[in-house]
């Protein structure tokens, strides 16, 4: 189910705090982006703000729910998305510190995913793409042989 435009408005409202963020339709729900990261996404009028090592912990000792999802195999997902504490869903001020935690996470998985893509570039295996194999030409047939199959003409129907 989409999320309410007046409920994406309100999330937008309570981490104005952070500075510029928006919020762009995806899978249904809302990706919630600001310094060029999502940090937080909407599905079915609920926000879910990301998490990593450093901060899923504090998430989960304030007792917030986990975001989770059925695959394609019917099994339930368990992802790196937290609903924030209830107090943070009405006031940005007390909103704020649990959206600067998935921020600063969503920042930490862009630089790593950067530093791993410079890594490897370093060892040569990323940039330009493999040269194709050089082609052999096509061998002349055989005298007396084609190529090319003869068709038959199609059965025709007895009446």
């Amino acid at each position: 189910m989409p999320s309410d435009p007046s409920f994406v408005a309100h999330v937008l409202d309570l981490v104005a705090p952070l500075g510029e963020v928006s919020a762009r339709s995806m899978f249904g729900g809302h990706g919630i982006y600001g310094e060029g990261v999502m940090f937080g996404l909407l599905d079915e009028d609920e926000l879910f703000l990301k998490t990593d090592g450093a901060t899923r912990e504090i998430f989960v000792a304030a007792g917030c729910r986990q975001w989770t999802y059925v695959n394609k195999k019917v099994r339930m997902e368990n992802t790196g998305y937290f609903r924030p504490p209830d107090g943070a869903h009405e006031d940005p001020d007390a909103m704020l510190p649990w959206a600067r935690l998935a921020l600063d996470a969503a920042l930490r998985a862009q630089a790593a995913k950067v530093a791993k893509g410079t890594r490897r570039a370093a060892r040569g295996r990323g940039g330009a793409k493999p040269t194709a194999k050089a082609r052999k030409p096509p061998r002349a047939p055989a005298a007396g042989k084609t190529r090319r199959k003869a068709r038959r003409a199609p059965a025709r129907k007895k009446r």
